[in-house]
């Protein structure tokens, strides 16, 4: 089994305080000995994203100065198979005792390089599961390429703290991992009155809880949820008092989109504003076809066309998602960004009657 090339654990040390630089979230966590650790182990065992190969807090704390100086691939791949077992011994003084799991687990690993893109985790693991369960990001274990020095070391540290430690990189992450649920139970979403529903774990329903929990509250002034589904047409919830109320005739068919909201109203508003939204994880925006037919829904239930906001939500500007479908966004839409959750797209066509933004806007 081929490993990486890799540096010893002194210079690792050195090259993290300049690869996370002062303002870093939780820099401590990163820059510190047990990182440099946890950083050599990693690319001692071939732990890196793409590999299959997975760390777990005990390969780092069963690590010996006499183990790590051993370079051949076949000691490396037997390290990181053998650790794993029961009573393993490594000749020599460990680096690190038992007891010292938690911190490098908890803060290190979980709170410094997983929060900073540094690490990822294996997915579909249960959080009980004492299988491996973490890797170095490639782009990020490749600042650590024994050949990468002097100023090509300086522009590749450059170029990784630019697409990985900015505003909406840090956003995106902090984003998937409170969406990310890997027991099995789903995404958990509270919705404005306080209750709260289950969805399948994945990108959709992540960017649908942003959208109830942030967009909502962001932009609506007394926002409920009158219809949300998820993938495969399952209904997580709909309050069909509040659409009879509003004389809208929701029904489960292909026309609806993936949730809609409402906005109450409240000082200063002009009366009840619906929002149709199209959650956007690969595809499905918002074209001109999907408008018209919400639309429609709309102007059935007695609802003028200034009364209705049409939105639609990606994780951030920076997916593909986002690139491949904005050509086919509707005019008098919206694009929102749950990244970036105080901001909003406006694609206004001036030919039309405004679109409505006293409500969207209030804040």
């Amino acid at each position: 089994m081929s490993v990486p090339p890799y540096i010893d654990r002194s210079a690792i040390h050195a090259r993290l305080p300049l690869i996370f630089p002062d303002g870093t979230p939780n820099r401590t966590y990163c820059v510190r000995e047990m990182a440099a650790s946890a950083v050599f182990v990693m690319l001692y065992i071939g732990a890196v994203e793409g590999t299959d190969r997975w760390l777990a807090p005990k390969h780092v704390m069963r690590m010996t100065a006499e183990q790590a100086g051993i370079s051949d691939d076949a000691a490396r791949a037997a390290y990181g198979t053998d650790a794993m077992k029961p009573g393993f011994k490594v000749p020599g003084t460990r680096w690190y005792e038992e007891n010292s799991r938690e911190p490098l687990r908890d803060e290190t690993i979980r709170q410094g390089f997983i929060n900073n893109n540094a690490v990822t985790e294996r997915p579909g693991l249960p959080t009980t599961s004492g299988l491996p369960r973490y890797a170095l990001k490639a782009d990020f274990a490749a600042l650590f390429d024994p050949a990468l020095l002097d100023d090509k070391l300086a522009e590749a540290i450059a170029a990784w703290q630019t697409a990985h430690l900015s505003a909406a990189a840090l956003a995106r992450v902090a984003l998937m991992r409170r969406g990310a649920v890997t027991t099995g139970e789903g995404v958990l979403v509270t919705f404005p009155n306080g209750e709260t529903r289950r969805m399948v774990a994945g990108p959709s329903s992540t960017i649908s809880k942003a959208v109830i929990e942030e967009f909502a509250t962001r932009f609506l002034r007394q926002p409920a949820v009158l219809w949300l589904s998820e993938s495969g047409a399952k209904i997580v919830a709909r309050d069909d008092e509040l659409a009879a109320s509003l004389k809208l005739k929701i029904t489960a068919d292909r026309n609806l989109p993936d949730m809609i909201l409402v906005d109450l109203g409240g000082p200063g508003a002009k009366g009840v504003l619906l929002v149709f939204v199209e959650v956007v994880a690969t595809d499905g925006p918002i074209t001109t076809q999907r408008q018209e037919a919400f639309l429609k829904i709309a102007t059935d239930a007695g609802f003028t066309a200034d009364r209705v906001a049409f939105v639609t939500a990606y994780l951030d500007r920076s997916h593909a998602a986002f690139k491949r479908t904005v050509p086919e966004l509707a005019w008098r839409s919206f694009a929102w960004f749950a990244a970036e959750p105080a901001q909003i797209v406006v694609l206004h066509d001036g030919a039309q009657s405004p679109l409505p933004l006293e409500a969207l806007m209030h804040s």
